[in-house]
């Protein structure tokens, strides 16, 4: 049973489309790549699914439970935080906050939601120190055991990732969007990144990723979608789509790689 179902999401800003119709579905334990050219619309289908941003049209459901259909008004700032805890992101330029270490910023959001809990105020002592042990747990998976009290500025651009990847996890969300997870990296620390993602993938974590990564995609991910001008031109099986892709757009995007 798919995890995930969105079904002809529209996106416009002002009187410029920016997602067309856009259709998939993903499996639980899967990972879908998205591809294309900047400007295809890739991150602003995550963002509208993260609820980053508010689709025009369309419907989002997860685990059978619609997040967003046509019939939906307009949501409250509440409504939204808890639609996004259905997907965690990892943005391309980390978004950590400089003023915390490693461990609090994996563990903020958590310990912000445990404070709206009816037991907090009784249980707060052992739901904290429940949350800080799944922080340095998460840290420890991420190969950050020796630097989860250092600040973000005390840290190399892949081992920022690797806080941004646990606080995402933090959340136990239902799936994990990456946006273009490795760009702001420099090579030689985009494959510890892209090694973690591996490992979360090998461990049958649901997950999106927005990627330029050809290879990575063709060997890691399950399937791939190729986007171009706001639409889906191609999507299928990741080693097959990127060995054999069937449309003309999609060759020519190939080509480059």
């Amino acid at each position: 049973m798919a995890i995930l179902e969105v079904n002809n999401l529209g996106k416009n800003f002002g009187k410029t489309t920016v997602l067309k119709d856009i259709s998939f579905s993903l499996e639980k334990g899967k990972t879908l790549a998205i591809i294309g050219s900047s400007g295809s619309g890739k991150t602003t289908l995550l963002r509208c699914l993260n609820f980053l941003e508010r689709p025009t049209k369309g419907q989002i459901i997860v685990n059978g439970n619609s997040l967003l259909d046509d019939s939906h008004g307009k949501l409250s700032e509440r409504e939204l935080r808890t639609k996004r805890l259905h997907f965690g992101m990892v943005f391309q330029n980390f978004n950590l906050f400089p003023q915390y270490t490693a461990l609090e910023n994996v563990t903020l959001a958590k310990k912000l939601m445990a404070k709206e809990l009816p037991e907090y105020k009784t249980k707060k002592r052992e739901l904290l120190e429940e949350i800080d042990n799944k922080g340095r747990e998460l840290l420890g998976k991420m190969g950050l055991s020796e630097r989860m009290n250092h600040y973000p500025h005390q840290l190399s651009g892949g081992q920022k990732q690797r806080v941004a990847i646990a606080r995402a996890l933090a959340l136990d969300p239902d799936i994990l969007c990456f946006d273009e997870p490795t760009s702001a990296l420099d090579p030689e620390l985009t494959g510890e990144v892209l090694k973690v993602i591996k490992e979360l993938a090998e461990q049958n974590t649901t997950m999106i990723i927005v990627t330029h990564e050809m290879a990575f995609a063709r060997d890691v991910a399950d399937y791939i979608i190729f986007m171009d001008d706001g639409y889906i031109v191609e999507q299928g099986i990741a080693k097959e789509l990127i060995d054999n892709p069937k449309e003309e757009r999609t060759k020519q995007f190939l080509t480059k790689y």
